[in-house]
């Protein structure tokens, strides 16, 4: 048996470092972004006590699909929206904004763990992004959406054993996007768009305003708690909230409830954008369908092209940090810039000389199925998901109706799922996640240079139904 390559195709076809180092002078530690989607109005904080019919905590996509959602099935309820920055300042305005069909994160990974499933859940995730589309247009929604469909790449010689019946070959792949790199891969048009994800944000909270929403910005919520009539108390530092119901969207931010403190972790992530690309060098990579690229590494690069013809480009290091804490530190991480520039320039060999424009990081709320997990507390009175593994951008507007169907109480196709109905197993308290966290991306990294053979720790997690997605 030959042995295998001790490097990644990335590596083998690494630029000079003075190419890297050249593309990353002029970047800034920004979030391109949130510097493009203009200055929405600011919300006031919460100053008086308030009673509401509906609290939610939280202003990204799950918070605002939420509020949105709610006021759609009940025009006349009075619905308050808590967000402790501004909205979309988190993980909704910092991702690549790439809207996807499904919501269990692949599937393989429902085929996996949702077998009985899957052909349901597929065609719920279809049907969430007819939706999301149907959204954008009915409610106008300025968020520069594209259905422009999703290519998987293949860069190595075991990776063309992934691909289904459908692949197409190196020189078909390269002729929707050219890569030297590119050996094989797919096209799906239909189960992926793209958008400009803090102006979506900001177009929901838009929205949710114009249906009467009340958002109140720079309210970081403190506690979480019942009244003496049983309804929900939401307190910050300045006012409480009372509600017969409450939402909780936080995401990755610790939980207000401590069942859930333990079922995700802070994975960081880690993007560059370059400036516009000129004529010439889009023509040098093709890529006329603008569909959204990624590769089927277990440590996966993502990229797609921006309405001026920018490349987001972001991936293969999820970096999390001892004691799972979130710190703005953490966001600024040269090694992991300069790691991804130089597999930029492997990409796209014709592209040296490009330059990056901004550099940012986000966490990325990760459990241990890597989709989202549901449920309901303070006696069906609170409802929560969260656990969205970096597909967020569409499971969220999915989450937002289970989440709506819960406190409801009364059945639908999306609460009788298994997936909603039973939680993940949690992670082990820290340090003992970060430490496992950690064997798990080495042996990722590890199983990339040897072939995609996964060593004894992988597969043990792999039987216990645990992971850790880069």
């Amino acid at each position: 048996m030959s042995r295998a390559p001790a490097t990644t195709a990335y590596e083998r076809h690494a630029p000079d470092p003075r190419v890297v180092e050249h593309a990353l002078r002029p970047s800034r530690q920004a979030v391109f972004w949130l510097e493009g989607a203009g200055t929405p109005p600011v919300a006031a904080p919460l100053t008086a006590p308030t009673r509401a019919d509906l609290v939610i905590v939280g202003g990204g996509y799950l918070g605002l699909w939420t509020a949105v959602g709610a006021k759609r099935r009940d025009p006349g309820q009075h619905v308050v929206l808590l967000e402790a920055e501004r909205v979309g300042w988190a993980a909704s305005g910092r991702n690549g904004g790439f809207c996807e069909a499904s919501i269990t994160h692949g599937e393989a990974n429902a085929r996996a763990r949702w077998p009985e499933e899957h052909d349901v859940l597929h065609r719920l995730g279809a049907d969430n992004l007819d939706g999301f589309a149907d959204d954008v247009r009915t409610l106008g929604l300025d968020c520069e959406w594209e259905r422009t469909g999703v290519v998987q790449a293949a860069v190595e010689e075991h990776e063309l054993d992934w691909l289904g019946a459908d692949r197409l070959d190196a020189a078909q792949v390269r002729a929707l996007v050219d890569s030297p790199l590119f050996l094989g891969g797919t096209r799906n048009a239909d189960e992926a768009a793209l958008v400009h994800p803090a102006r979506l944000a900001h177009e929901l909270a838009r929205v949710a305003q114009e249906l009467g929403v009340v958002v109140h910005e720079g309210s970081p919520v403190e506690g979480l708690g019942r009244d003496t009539s049983g309804r929900v108390r939401v307190r910050t530092a300045r006012a409480s909230v009372v509600a017969d119901r409450g939402v909780l969207a936080t995401n990755v931010f610790p939980s207000l409830l401590r069942r859930n403190r333990l079922m995700t972790v802070p994975v960081y992530d880690y993007v560059l954008m370059t400036e516009p690309l000129s004529a010439a060098q889009r023509a040098a990579i093709g890529w006329a369908g603008r569909e959204g690229l990624g590769d089927l590494a277990n440590q996966f690069h993502y990229s797609r092209l921006t309405a001026d013809d920018r490349i987001l480009y972001g991936g293969y290091d999820a970096i999390h940090h001892l004691g799972g804490r979130l710190r703005e530190r953490y966001e600024d991480r040269p090694a992991s810039f300069a790691r991804l520039a130089s597999h930029f320039f492997a990409t796209f060999p014709q592209l040296e000389g490009l330059t990056f424009t901004h550099r940012w990081a986000g966490a990325i709320d990760t459990c241990t199925r890597f989709a989202a997990f549901y449920g309901l507390a303070h006696g069906g009175r609170v409802a929560y998901a969260a656990g969205f593994t970096g597909l967020g951008v569409g499971a969220t507007r999915f989450a937002a109706d289970v989440l709506l169907d819960l406190l409801a109480g009364q059945p639908t196709e999306r609460t009788a799922l298994e997936m909603v109905r039973r939680r993940p197993l949690p992670f082990p308290p820290e340090p003992v996640a970060a430490l496992g966290i950690e064997l798990t991306r080495r042996s990722l990294d590890r199983a990339d240079h040897r072939q995609g053979r996964r060593n004894a720790w992988l597969r043990a997690l792999d039987a216990a139904g645990l992971g850790f997605d880069s």
